[in-house]
């Protein structure tokens, strides 16, 4: 792992690439994520966003990029499952996450975990650490804790923030116009022209992930537009 500097300085004004696949889908496998990291790194990304500890271990030894690890893990009663406990933070850091993400909203954590222990404890191991958020009074709260950068990430997946088919480009200004730590912009990046405009707005960093490395929902927004075309000719490919 390198500095905190060190990090976000490679991070800096770069993409991020989210490369994740979950069980059940094509790609999932932690080989086949390195692959998809090392093209990646390939195309230019500055760094990698990966899920569990397997792929976080495979990607970081085929690329030299920064990794910000995450995982995801369902508990009942919670709606929180990016990181939701220490027990998480604990397996990324054996892995070699050199950057850890968790969720940072006001959403009930599993058992008696606290956003605070997390902040706490990667401030303690001396562990860069990224705050999702989906709403501004969750980037304000987490700058307070001590979190190294906050990202865009959950607008949206929460019941209370703002529920848009595209980015959040409100939130990103507004928490560009309000923190003094790095803001990364993540969620429904879909476009380069949406990631340029993130930039223009004062994001540090952008991350994309389902645009570039999800190709069942890339061909699904290339079907529904020939479905479109279809419709028009009276054709619903019934026939």
């Amino acid at each position: 792992m390198g500095t905190l500097n060190t990090i976000l300085q490679k991070l800096r004004h770069g993409l991020i690439v989210s490369c994740q696949a979950l069980p059940g889908e094509p790609l999932h496998g932690a080989e086949i994520m390195a692959r998809m990291a090392a093209a990646a790194e390939e195309g230019g990304a500055v760094g990698i966003r990966a899920n569990g500890s397997a792929d976080i271990r495979a990607i970081k030894s085929a690329v030299s990029l920064p990794v910000i690890g995450i995982i995801k893990r369902d508990y009942p009663g919670s709606e929180v499952y990016i990181t939701p406990t220490l027990r998480e933070i604990d397996e990324l850091l054996e892995a070699g996450a050199d950057m850890i993400a968790f969720d940072a909203t006001r959403q009930k954590r599993p058992g008696d975990s606290t956003l605070e222990q997390i902040v706490a404890f990667l401030h303690r191991s001396g562990t860069a650490s990224m705050a999702d958020i989906s709403i501004l009074e969750e980037a304000v709260h987490a700058e307070a804790l001590g979190v190294t950068c906050v990202s865009t990430t959950l607008s949206g997946y929460t019941p209370y923030s703002l529920q848009q088919e595209g980015p959040n480009f409100e939130l990103l200004q507004s928490a560009v116009d309000r923190l003094s730590i790095p803001v990364i912009a993540e969620g429904r990046m879909n476009e380069p022209a949406q990631v340029q405009q993130a930039l223009e707005l004062g994001a540090y960093a952008v991350v994309v992930g389902s645009a570039i490395t999800r190709p069942q929902l890339i061909t699904g927004r290339f079907m529904a537009a020939i479905r479109k075309v279809a419709v028009n000719d009276g054709n619903d490919g019934s026939d």
